[in-house]
């Protein structure tokens, strides 16, 4: 009789090693790339305003435009890779978002700003849901909410080096040098992905492909142990036929679903309000835009210390334990932001503050959906989740724009940014009221793998 080997078991069950981290290495510089290029808008929106003399308005329907890209680049192109595999999805992601990216440094105006701006944002759409579901598929269940929020930290480090070089680049050199940066280098890391980088060994075994692959990945995870050349490899997960998306709400999934999708959009809202607005609002009021610009990577940075904090708590206490009062922060920080008469570094630390509850909750949301659905909807959960997500997205800029245009006062603004941050907290309390026995189980059934 041949040896059944439970894939993901077998990996629970030993430590990590040198491919599991190039995964981890790889993705997170994946997803640099992917925040580079998704929050760069914000940070050159006003020189391309100046120069194409668009009203506010014009703009949010600019930041609107890339984000619907991203929006069906979710819904459509990262669920391919459910079929396709994880790999070949990230790899032609990259090309494409960087090609496009290259391109925008052409637009001439308003219309081709858009058209530029959607395409570009359908290939970074396809990439951050399967570095999300390659990290978590590779990775051993007791590091899998820790490594993968790590993981993560690429997209809110890599948006805040597009601030930190915005500001003195685009005075040197025009607001497409940022352009023609997020545009090769993820041409150029897409060969060092296509030679480097594993497909998914979980993809591999739900599909039933190329079990010598499998059999070679195993034997790199853990050398020391013979893998038998009849060895047969399951994954005892769910699996169901047909349509991966209406899979989603079945098996008692259909109200954690929804819920992750209330706070999916809520926090993506959020995100990308402040990220496309806080610059232009906060140089209207007085501040040097290179200083404006520094406190809007703030709020990246910000999230990028949360995330690097708190990933062990939720490997340790759970997610919802973390998530309600990253949220509750969040919204506390943001209706700050609008107060009038605060010092620039009141300002600073408050957008700091503001992105470690919303940037930092964003991640573990991420991680949480990755670990909510099984490995044959994983791409598909994560990348609908932040589909819709991303309708939130697209809403944030595009209200700010209108609110803006209605001169709104900042203290307005900003207290009616918070409100979504409110709800998303409240969410993540229903979820864990509802769902929170359903993900505590699978914690702790990986706990018991790994202790054996």
């Amino acid at each position: 009789m041949s040896t059944t080997i439970d894939v993901p078991r077998w990996i629970d069950a030993r430590k990590l090693s040198p491919i599991q981290l190039t995964v981890f290495t790889l993705c997170f510089l994946m997803s640099a790339l992917d925040g580079f290029d998704a929050q760069v808008m914000g940070y050159v929106a006003p020189a391309i305003g100046r120069e194409f003399h668009l009203h506010p308005e014009q703009m949010g329907s600019v930041f609107a435009s890339g984000l619907a890209g991203l929006l069906v680049g979710c819904l459509l192109i990262a669920p391919m890779a459910d079929w396709l595999g994880r790999k070949k999805v990230l790899v032609g992601s990259a090309l494409f978002f960087g090609l496009f990216s290259l391109a925008t440094t052409q637009a001439s105006g308003f219309e081709s700003l858009l058209l530029l701006r959607f395409i570009t944002g359908l290939g970074l759409g396809g990439a951050m849901p399967n570095g999300i579901a390659l990290t978590a598929e590779y990775l051993p269940a007791n590091r899998r909410a820790a490594w993968t929020m790590a993981m993560f930290v690429g997209f809110p480090v890599g948006a805040t080096i597009g601030g930190l070089i915005a500001a003195p680049l685009i005075p040197a050199y025009g607001w497409q040098i940022i352009f023609w940066i997020g545009g090769l280098l993820p041409i150029l890391f897409a060969g060092v992905m296509l030679v480097g980088l594993p497909e998914s060994i979980r993809h591999l075994v739900t599909r039933g492909e190329q079990p010598q692959a499998v059999r070679a990945i195993l034997a790199r995870i853990d050398k020391t142990t013979l893998i038998p050349a009849d060895a047969r490899f399951v994954i005892n997960e769910e699996k169901y036929p047909g349509l991966t998306v209406s899979h989603l709400f079945s098996g008692n999934r259909a109200l954690g679903t929804v819920l992750l999708w209330v706070i999916f959009f809520m926090s993506l809202l959020d995100i990308f309000f402040i990220s496309s607005w806080l610059p232009t609002v906060l140089s209207s009021a007085g501040m040097a835009e290179s200083s404006a610009v520094i406190a809007t990577a703030m709020v990246q940075g910000g999230g990028v210390v949360t995330s690097l904090l708190v990933g062990r708590w939720v490997d340790r206490f759970g997610f919802f334990v973390i998530l309600t009062p990253l949220y509750l922060l969040a919204a506390v920080s943001i209706a700050c932001l609008g107060q009038p008469g605060l010092p620039v570094g009141v300002i600073m630390a408050a957008a700091a503050l503001s992105g470690a509850g919303i940037v930092g909750g964003q991640t573990a949301v991420n991680v949480l959906a990755a670990v909510y659905y099984p490995t044959f909807m994983r791409a598909t959960g994560v990348g609908w989740g932040l589909g819709i997500g991303r309708i939130g997205s697209i809403v944030g800029p595009v209200i700010g724009g209108m609110l803006i245009a209605r001169h709104w006062g900042n203290n307005d603004l900003f207290l009616a940014a918070a409100l979504p941050a409110l709800a998303a907290a409240l969410a993540t309390v229903v979820m864990a009221v509802t769902n929170g026995k359903r993900v505590s189980a699978m914690q702790a059934d990986a706990a018991v793998v790994v202790s054996h």
